[in-house]
């Protein structure tokens, strides 16, 4: 979400229903491009706004995956905290973990 979309004053709820005005367009586009054309070269994974935000259908491979994560054991301190000392950070600087 950039500073632009970013909903002023808590204003989460009209954020939500500028999301749903934007994908009730999106059916009519794919299919004025033709069979071809909307098919991808390979199927993008559902996220959790398509299904929460764009009321879609969760797929079998969507809860297939939640259920993983949901049931998934919990990590230690000391494991989050190794995680967090080996990954550098979006600079890319090791002195300064995440």
């Amino acid at each position: 979400m950039t500073i632009q979309d970013m909903p002023k004053d808590g204003d989460f709820a009209s954020y939500l229903e500028g999301k749903m005005g934007h994908t009730a367009d999106a059916p009519k586009a794919a299919a004025s491009m033709g069979a071809n054309a909307s098919e991808p070269a390979y199927a993008p994974c559902q996220t959790i706004e398509q299904v929460l935000v764009e009321g879609q259908e969760p797929t079998q491979e969507f809860l297939e995956e939640w259920n993983a994560v949901q049931n998934a054991p919990e990590l230690s301190d000391e494991e989050f905290e190794r995680q967090a000392l080996e990954a550098p950070g979006e600079d890319g600087d090791p002195s300064t973990p995440e």
